[in-house]
């Protein structure tokens, strides 16, 4: 999974919040019948990193970095340093011999990049005076070296030591990094997508080189995404949802999500499409199918790679623009959070006869390649054979701010972040009563019964 925040640019009208979705009290399929509040922040909240199976590290503009234990909601390490906002944040590790150790990477608007760990929380190592915030950071694990981007690219080594470094041609900078393969990234730049060759000389010295520059999308990419080790894919600001072959870059399928002309789209993409094992650790097995998740404005839609169709959607998902989004891997199952506060939790189910009528020109289907992009008139959502529906089966009801983000930890819990400064820690009611069930049995056993 990764996180973008991708809001609109303008609120949305009374117009658009009118089909206002409530599931009421009794949630079947919703586990999360218990919650507990992790205070310690001071302003927003915008970032959540998994360290481990049982560890989270927050941020953001409070320039603090907490790391919790969610099986107790224990705050263990209160990381200060950063003077300003955080701007993005990841973990890093890097093998040293055998033992491989989870630190912490963080930039902020103070135009400094720290590495910490969250073991004790030290400040391991420190960059400042950069020439310019850092927007993105992308750890390219395999070669143990990690990217910053802003307005400039730059490639560091696992001592912090600035390897090469490229301008960027954007007024915006750049906003999004992933990792493409043979060595390449992508960096999303305004309208355009940058590709980047990472080389190695003989004398252990790095460059990178630009290799080519997609100029395909039509307005600000706000998302790029890795759907397997052949595909990626980006999602611009109206609506566009571009899949790729990460190979030689070309253009595999084009979607845009039409709106009317009165709202102001934003997009956002989650997949299900990633390695099931990452490389070094196992496996190697795709999933069998391959699904990826746009949010636009508050609706979700849900794009077939196989089948290069939108195969469900869920036009008002929710009152405001969704920040953040998770398709799982093994369910046909869907979570977002709002900027209304919400996070919901959807299944992917056959839409009822009659189908929801569409509006006229509300899916555009497009053939492969950017010269059909242009051509022949949308299609209606009614014209899509298959369609299917996200149906509400959970509204996890706890902030009273726009919920920025959140991680799945399985069956060990769901953490939640928001714009009321705290953090949320979702749990499996039912799992919980037997954990204490069994503790409390046990605790009777040593004590003799009773």
């Amino acid at each position: 999974m990764f996180r973008w925040i991708l809001g609109g640019r303008e609120a949305q009208s009374s117009v658009e919040k009118s089909p206002v979705l409530c599931i009421g009290e009794e949630q079947p399929k919703n586990w999360f019948t218990e919650l507990q509040v992790l205070k310690g922040h001071f302003d927003i909240v915008r970032f959540l990193v998994q360290i481990d199976d049982f560890r989270c590290a927050s941020a953001g503009d409070d320039g603090l970095i907490l790391v919790w234990n969610i099986e107790t909601g224990e705050r263990l390490q209160e990381l200060r340093g950063h003077s300003q906002q955080i701007t993005a944040m990841t973990t890093f590790s890097c093998s040293d011999g055998l033992v491989s150790h989870p630190s912490l990477i963080s930039a902020s608007s103070d135009r400094s990049v720290s590495l910490w760990d969250p073991d004790t929380g030290n400040r391991v190592q420190t960059i400042s005076d950069l020439q310019s915030s850092v927007k993105c950071l992308l750890v390219l694990e395999r070669l143990c070296l990690w990217v910053s981007g802003g307005e400039e690219l730059c490639l560091w080594n696992r001592d912090f030591q600035l390897q090469c470094q490229k301008q960027s041609h954007s007024d915006t900078g750049i906003t999004a990094l992933i990792e493409l393969p043979k060595n390449c990234m992508a960096a999303a730049m305004d309208k355009e997508i940058m590709i980047y060759r990472l080389t190695v000389a003989p004398d252990s010295s790095l460059t990178v080189a630009e290799l080519r520059c997609l100029s395909d999308h039509q307005d600000q990419v706000r998302a790029l995404i890795n759907v397997s080790d052949g595909l990626f894919a980006s999602g611009s600001h109206a609506g566009e949802l571009i899949l790729w072959d990460a190979i030689d870059w070309n253009i595999l399928a084009y979607e845009h999500i039409l709106w009317e002309e009165s709202q102001s789209p934003a997009q956002q993409l989650s997949t299900n499409g990633k390695v099931a094992e990452q490389p070094g650790r196992g496996g190697g097995e795709l999933y069998c199918v391959l699904l990826i998740l746009a949010a636009v404005g508050s609706g979700l839609y849900v794009y077939s790679v196989l089948t290069k169709t939108v195969v469900a959607y869920r036009k008002v998902a929710h009152d405001s623009n969704v920040l953040h989004t998770m398709l799982l891997s093994d369910r046909s199952e869907v979570m977002s959070c709002s900027e209304d506060g919400s996070v919901r939790m959807w299944e992917i189910q056959d839409l009822p006869l009659p189908a929801e009528p569409a509006s006229p020109g509300f899916f555009g289907l497009w053939n492969f390649g950017r010269s059909n992009k242009q051509s022949g008139p949308p299609k209606k959502i009614m014209d899509v054979p298959n369609i299917r529906t996200l149906e509400l089966t959970g509204d996890l009801i706890g902030h009273s701010g726009a919920v920025q983000m959140f991680v799945s930890f399985k069956e060990n819990g769901l953490v939640t972040c928001s714009a009321d400064h705290l953090l949320i820690l979702w749990k499996n009611g039912e799992r919980q009563s037997h954990r204490r069930s069994l503790a409390l049995f046990k605790k009777l056993e040593e004590n003799g019964g009773l």
